[in-house]
């Protein structure tokens, strides 16, 4: 399963602080249907991700009936992103 989304990064001052992209209604929807088959626990999804020319590995945090895409430091260096910044993602989920 591939989406592509774009979307607003923010800060959210968690557990662990970090930036993020909150993945639309829509998306949400898709991806809750098939959480079943592909969280690891928690309610994780794992995924690759792309902005841009950068690709990584991470995991779809749950939130709110949504989900948070994390983005790496290591991104947003590669990327030139911020806080504020509009982006277009790409997921491909993991199995």
């Amino acid at each position: 399963m591939i989406i592509k989304f774009s979307g607003k990064i923010f800060y959210w001052r968690g557990p662990s602080p970090y930036l993020f992209v909150n993945v639309p209604a829509k998306q949400s929807s898709d991806l809750k249907a098939i959480s079943g088959l592909v969280t690891y626990g928690w309610g994780m999804i794992p995924v690759v991700a792309r902005i841009g020319k950068t690709e990584w590995k991470t995991s779809l945090f749950p939130k709110d009936g949504s989900y948070l895409v994390p983005i790496k430091v290591i991104v947003q260096k590669a990327e030139n992103l911020k806080e504020g910044d509009k982006v277009t993602l790409r997921l491909e989920i993991r199995l």
